[in-house]
């Protein structure tokens, strides 16, 4: 599929997939929820299979998600070395510089959805057996006699398609049809009418007897025909388990953003991500380098009800495979609450900020991200999330005490539950950046780059580029909670939608370390 608004030529990594909670009651609640970086050199990257959790200090990629799942925080330590970040300096983020910053743009998905592999066809590997069954004497052999190779059991085991025209639900892939069952009737059958020929048989045996001998050595060669029946009864089971769609379903319909009314106070815990991607040069000190995305306020485990972690995309904040993080990550609450900057009006920063610029002083994202993440969507943008952590306030008040109120995670949400409501502030035509929209797309559908890894939710929505890495809501107990961020985008054609990671126990573990690091 196409992707508009790329922003330069440059090695962005954005991906688009937008998520969000939806309905205003949701919004309601959002400031009473209480609380319930990775290496920058590409050493990762060469590490991509390896020892498991708590192997050697020089921990990579294990080949095994398994094993990145059941890592510790010691675990998590060891990997994400360079977790902390020098702080932008105070005053960093002029006016200027925030509205030059570039949209980080989701990433384009692929021209087409990955195709299941087509179904091996059963039925030809059974029917070169049947030629040979006339031969009556055969069957003594039956008896203790082991699966010859070639024997037609491998049918049972491949991949298949659904059938056409079928629809697939979502998270409950359709079987493909089971290839025909051989009927044990059928060898009876064609050694009957094989008894009266053999009368046929008898008047050229006069003339011709050492035809005979001819007929004996082919005997053993048919004892393959009787134990080829034992081995098709373990193949009924597995077809259930053959995957029909390597996780995608059909995409979701697109469904328009709209902005939310000023003042934010309520939704707070939504704002914008400034940070410089790594550049050097004149790119630099023009100012390119300036991007923007959006994030959300979560709560800290370890910190209740004092939380200075904020969620977001991965291609936020750091540029993947072989690259660094950003530098003068700062996060901005209820950005352009008021409206001071809409409609291309100028403000001071107490204004369009007026819960402060929050500073990000540690990161962590997924190692897949780190270690395979680039342009474009692929399986790393099935764990394009991120987590930073900011400074606190004066006096040392947190962040969530700030905005009044933090976002609780749900880690491995059962997708049949999801009703997904999408934040964020898209900055690329035909939106500005200065406007806080909100998408409420309903139940996700999957979306999949490799059927190895959880397929990532996919919404409808109209949000672009600046979108990336807010956050996406759903309510668990009666309360809104954060499920995915925004990593993959389409913003032309029709249907425009976006998808985000699912959350699984990578995204935990991450979570869970960063938190005890405060």
């Amino acid at each position: 599929m196409s992707f508009s608004d790329r922003s330069s030529g440059r090695r962005r990594t954005a991906h688009a997939a937008r998520t969000a909670l939806g309905a205003s009651a949701l919004a309601l609640t959002l400031l009473t929820t209480a609380a319930c970086g990775p290496d920058n050199s590409s050493a990762d990257t060469a590490a991509t299979a390896g020892a498991g959790a708590g192997a050697a200090p020089n921990i990579g990629l294990p080949a095994n998600l398994e094993d990145l799942k059941k890592w510790k925080f010691d675990d998590w330590e060891k990997w994400a070395k360079d977790y902390a970040l020098p702080a932008a300096a105070k005053g960093f983020w002029t006016l200027d510089k925030l509205l030059k910053a570039k949209p980080n743009e989701p990433l384009p998905p692929p021209a087409a959805p990955p195709a299941a592999p087509p179904a091996a066809p059963a039925q030809p590997t059974q029917a070169p057996a049947q030629p040979s069954q006339p031969a009556k004497p055969s069957q003594p052999a039956q008896p203790g006699q082991p699966t010859p190779p070639g024997a037609p059991t491998a049918p049972a085991t491949t991949p298949g398609k659904p059938p056409a025209g079928q629809p697939t639900q979502p998270g409950h892939p359709t079987p493909p049809p089971a290839a025909p069952k051989p009927s044990n009737t059928q060898q009876p059958a064609s050694q009957a009418p094989a008894q009266p020929a053999q009368p046929t048989q008898a008047p050229a045996q006069p003339p011709a007897q050492p035809a005979q001998p001819t007929q004996a050595p082919a005997q053993p060669a048919q004892p393959s025909q009787a134990p080829a029946q034992p081995a098709q009864p373990p193949a009924q089971p597995a077809q259930p388990a053959q995957p029909a769609d390597n996780g995608n379903d059909p995409l979701p319909k697109t469904v328009n953003a709209q902005p939310l009314p000023h003042p934010y106070t309520k939704l707070a815990v939504h704002g914008k991500l400034f940070a410089d991607a790594p550049g050097s040069g004149a790119e630099a000190a023009a100012g390119l380098s300036h991007y923007q995305c959006s994030a959300t306020v979560v709560a800290d485990p370890a910190h209740p009800g004092k939380s200075n972690l904020v969620w977001t995309a991965g291609h936020c904040i750091h540029q993947g495979k072989g690259g660094k993080y950003f530098s003068n990550i700062s996060f901005i609450p209820a950005f352009n609450s008021n409206g001071a900057l809409s409609g291309g009006k100028q403000a001071e920063e107490a204004q369009y900020a007026p819960l402060g610029i929050w500073n990000a002083t540690q990161a962590v994202t997924s190692p897949q991200w780190k270690a395979e993440g680039g342009d474009g969507g692929s399986p790393a943008t099935q764990y394009d999330f991120a987590i930073i952590r900011v400074q606190p306030g004066e006096g040392g008040k947190s962040l969530e005490e700030t905005v009044g109120g933090a976002v609780p995670v749900w880690f491995n949400a059962p997708r049949e539950q999801l009703s997904i409501t999408e934040y964020g502030y898209p900055a690329a035509p035909p939106f500005d950046g200065m406007e806080l929209n909100r998408c409420e797309s309903g139940k996700p559908t999957r979306l999949s780059y490799d059927p190895t890894r959880p397929p990532m939710h996919a919404i409808g929505c109209t949000m672009t580029g600046g979108s990336s890495g807010g956050g996406w809501l759903a309510v668990k107990d009666g309360r809104p909670a954060l499920v995915s961020n925004v990593s993959v985008g389409q913003h032309t054609g029709d249907p425009k939608f976006q998808a985000g990671p699912y959350l699984d126990d990578v995204a935990a573990g991450a979570y869970d370390f960063i938190s005890k690091k405060g």
